[in-house]
């Protein structure tokens, strides 16, 4: 059985968002000097004609900028969580140079992992017109609703605004020790409980085939917490008649976790700038999108391009994730690089 955590946590990713409103060290402002030498990389990257999705650091070079993206990878991985960077001209680029450019920027910070049951390795976040409701696959990326707090798939997402709403869309992050921390201070029952399984509706995403997955919001595991959680799919899950019905006590601890997460002292909200690329990790980080209204025009509607990652030295990851959308691919390269060798 995984082990409880019974106790709070400290250190650098347990943080509050009214502390980090003080300061802005959370980001990377790009120099012109580093906005060249993207673009020197860019044009390298396109006389070699090398297919997107087969770019590596070595075919996208960024000798100065390049160390400055492992740190933070490391901020992401073992500090604070997140990262923003901003300063990138993104209107100087087409829809197809910024495809190249972010997988380019990507590759220096992880390897990209397959989002969906197709494997596509690079999202467009935009409003298609669907809705979830009413479907057995549409996704909340693919609409203009509010995004409550969750997370993604991999160690890490990265988000790459192209061009922005009219109004709405803020992003929010929230720490999950401080959340955690507070379940604990304010109902240590609901923290376990946040500890027990729950049931996620895979969307028809699950490369397995799983419609339903069997997941803790809060796993304890190897002197790390983890988390997964999707409230909008617990509860699209309740559809299936082999889903077991929440209890009183799963929507109290569901209930606690929102009432946390939209309080303005833990989380921290900013407005992405178009050119702002937004590194967040997976398992203590979740984050947030408000509702937003798009431009008529159809070529200024709302634009983010999104690609999920496993970062090198990630943390292990627990045996329930296996089978997951989210975290199932990390956690079997996590299991090819400990393998032993053979001969």
């Amino acid at each position: 059985m995984t082990p409880l955590l019974d106790h709070p946590l400290s250190g650098p990713g347990v943080w509050k968002g009214e502390q980090l409103r003080q300061h802005e060290d959370w980001i990377l402002k790009l120099s012109d000097s580093d906005v060249a030498e993207i673009d020197r990389a860019l044009a390298q990257v396109t006389a070699q004609g090398t297919p997107l999705f087969d770019i590596t650091p070595a075919d996208f070079p960024l000798p100065t900028l390049a160390p400055r993206l492992h740190a933070v990878r490391d901020e992401v991985e073992a500090g604070r969580g997140f990262s923003l960077i901003r300063g990138l001209p993104i209107g100087r680029y087409s829809l197809e140079q910024a495809r190249v450019l972010f997988w380019g920027l990507a590759s220096h910070i992880g390897l990209a992992e397959g989002q969906d049951k197709a494997g596509n390795l690079m999202h467009q976040v935009t409003d298609t017109g669907k809705r979830v409701e009413g479907s057995d696959s549409t996704r909340g990326y693919e609409t203009n609703n509010e995004l409550q707090f969750h997370n993604d798939g991999g160690d890490a997402f990265m988000l790459l605004c192209v061009r922005t709403a009219q109004s709405g869309g803020t992003s929010k992050l929230i720490s999950v020790g401080a959340l955690f921390n507070e379940m604990l201070r304010r109902r240590p029952d609901l923290a376990r409980v946040a500890q027990e399984t729950f049931h996620f509706d895979s969307r028809a995403q699950n490369p397995t085939d799983l419609k339903i997955q069997s997941v803790p919001i809060f796993t304890w595991h190897a002197g790390r917490l983890n988390a997964l959680h999707k409230r909008r799919y617990i509860e699209t899950a309740q559809r299936f008649a082999e889903v077991p019905r929440l209890t009183t006590k799963q929507l109290e601890a569901l209930d606690l976790i929102d009432e946390i997460c939209n309080d303005p002292a833990w989380h921290l909200s900013f407005n992405m700038q178009a050119g702002d690329m937004q590194i967040g990790n997976n398992f203590s980080i979740l984050h947030s999108r408000t509702e937003y209204q798009d431009h008529p025009e159809p070529d200024r509607k709302r634009l983010l391009l999104r690609i999920w990652m496993t970062l090198p030295q990630g943390r292990p990851l627990p045996q329930v994730y296996a089978s997951t959308r989210e975290f199932g691919q990390t956690w079997r390269r996590r299991q090819q690089a400990d393998a032993p060798a053979t001969a």
